[in-house]
């Protein structure tokens, strides 16, 4: 009997991104459907800068992101323009709904950003334009969220595709690069400047432009290896990417940040330690509030406190950081040495526009050491109370037990103004949605 030789197919690998279409005006639509067919943008932080815009705002107001809302208030107002507060709880809940649709089409999928999630589609034999139509309607019927769909054999023509596809009405929402040949491609990468390229900003386009390379054609065309030289190694990475080679895996889990932080503008400024304190705790919290939701410890503390740089009298941001004895996740230690360093840093006479705190060298709860004079030994009764406070407020919502030196909100003359905010529909019992 003649024996061959096992011959394995090797699999080319094909992925997608799903992108929702303006995220955050998107979300604000789906639970208002009379605004539909008007002008959407949402502001920042005390309703400061537009951050986004739905299409038919970007079409008629003709604005940059991140332009001062006053600068435009009048002409939006005079177009009918819906004007919304950032709501960001609403958003990231709206996200994960997202997020939990998409994984029914794939064993693999990483999420990159609120509005954006990778599939790894390598084995999944099907036509992907059909596939992502399937997607993309699946995520309009379950969420109400408009998304757009791109396949390419690398992640980064993945999103080229994704931008093709919510560029031009041809693809219907969805670009399907690996059905093209390498001249149709072309073509279009032909016609795309090199900033659209994912991790090609401002400044890197200025490089480029310098030497040249104006459109992703050209980038693709490159020398990887004088790319290395002149720019490092991820841009040539991209390059291959661009060239159909894998060099940027899935990520199937997100790896823990050091750093833990809360910060914000204020919607005043603020100049008495009285009501600094309460900004300090009040950051302390929230950063210890996030940190023990990633079951993590924080080795350290850092503090810092600025007035606007374009104030006639500027100074250097005060700052300064301490470590602690041992981790700690507990907001009562990680306060008292914030307010330690306010102590230190504060200013009489300054108007400060922004403060923060940030948590460092952060560990997991599995990761700590002991030590001979057992410093570093878990506080049970400090983590018995951030369980029970932390399970308070989950369920009643937070703010339902807060530090005293916090203040109240009748107080916080510092806090964030939201004057057109939507109310948050999925994750308050108070602001559900009445239906008559």
């Amino acid at each position: 009997m003649l024996l061959l030789p096992s011959i394995k197919r090797v699999l080319r690998r094909v992925f997608a991104l799903a992108d929702v279409n303006s995220m955050y005006a998107s979300c604000e639509e789906v639970f208002r459907p009379d605004i539909r067919g008007k002008p959407v943008v949402v502001l920042s932080n005390n309703d400061g800068c537009v951050i986004a815009q739905n299409k038919l705002a970007k079409e008629i107001l003709d604005i940059y992101m991140a332009r001062p809302f006053f600068e435009i208030k009048e002409i939006a107002e005079k177009l009918g323009t819906i004007v919304f507060s950032s709501n960001y709880e609403l958003y990231a809940n709206m996200s994960n709904r997202f997020a939990k649709v998409l994984s029914r089409y794939s064993p693999r999928m990483e999420k990159y950003s609120i509005d954006e999630v990778f599939l790894e589609m390598t084995g999944i034999h099907v036509n992907y334009t059909d596939y992502g139509q399937k997607i993309k309607q699946d995520v309009v019927d379950s969420t109400g969220l408009p998304i757009c769909v791109g396949f390419g054999y690398t992640k980064t023509l993945a999103k080229l595709a994704n931008h093709c596809a919510k560029k031009q009405d041809q693809w219907n929402g969805v670009c399907d690069f690996t059905v093209m040949s390498e001249t149709e491609i072309d073509t279009i990468l032909a016609a795309l400047p090199v900033s659209k390229v994912w991790g090609v900003g401002r400044r890197l386009e200025e490089k480029l432009n310098k030497l040249g390379v104006l459109t992703v054609l050209r980038l693709k065309n490159a020398d990887p290896k004088r790319i290395r030289d002149e720019f490092g190694v991820l841009l040539e990475r991209t390059v291959r990417e661009l060239n159909g080679e894998v060099w940027i895996e899935m990520e199937d889990e997100i790896p823990e940040a050091k750093q833990v932080m809360s910060s914000r503008s204020f919607a005043s400024r603020v100049s008495s330690i009285e009501q600094m304190r309460e900004v300090i705790t009040y950051h302390a919290s929230m950063a210890a509030d996030r940190m023990r939701k990633k079951d993590l410890y924080a080795n350290g503390v850092y503090v810092f406190m600025m007035n606007s740089p374009y104030d006639k009298a500027a100074r250097p941001t005060d700052q300064w950081s301490i470590g602690f004895p041992a981790p700690t996740n507990s907001t009562l230690k990680i306060n008292k040495a914030a307010q330690y360093i306010l102590n230190r840093i504060f200013h009489p006479g300054v108007y400060y526009q922004k403060a923060g705190v940030m948590l460092l060298d952060t560990v997991p709860a599995g990761g700590l050491q002991t030590d001979l004079f057992g410093y570093s030994q878990r506080d049970e009764k400090a983590d018995s109370l951030m369980d029970v406070m932390d399970r308070i407020n989950n369920k009643y919502s937070r703010g339902t037990i807060w530090l005293a030196s916090e203040g109240t909100e009748e107080s916080k003359q510092w806090a964030m103004q939201r004057n057109f905010k939507s109310p948050n529909y999925t994750g308050s019992w108070d602001e559900l949605m009445l239906v008559k």
